[in-house]
């Protein structure tokens, strides 16, 4: 009994570490997509001035 507690724990913790790295990433992402975005606003923007 002892031991299947002892698996469920291990695949609890591992599932949980690639939750954390999977939200992190789509984190990341997203964050690197607004400001690309942001940084091609102003680039279209500055160049409508000239």
């Amino acid at each position: 009994m002892g031991s299947l507690i002892s698996a469920f724990l291990t695949y609890l913790v591992l599932m949980l570490i690639i939750v954390v790295v999977g939200g992190a990433a789509i984190t990341l992402g997203i964050t690197l997509r607004k400001r690309k975005d942001a940084n091609e606003a102003a680039i279209v923007a500055e160049a409508d001035k000239l």
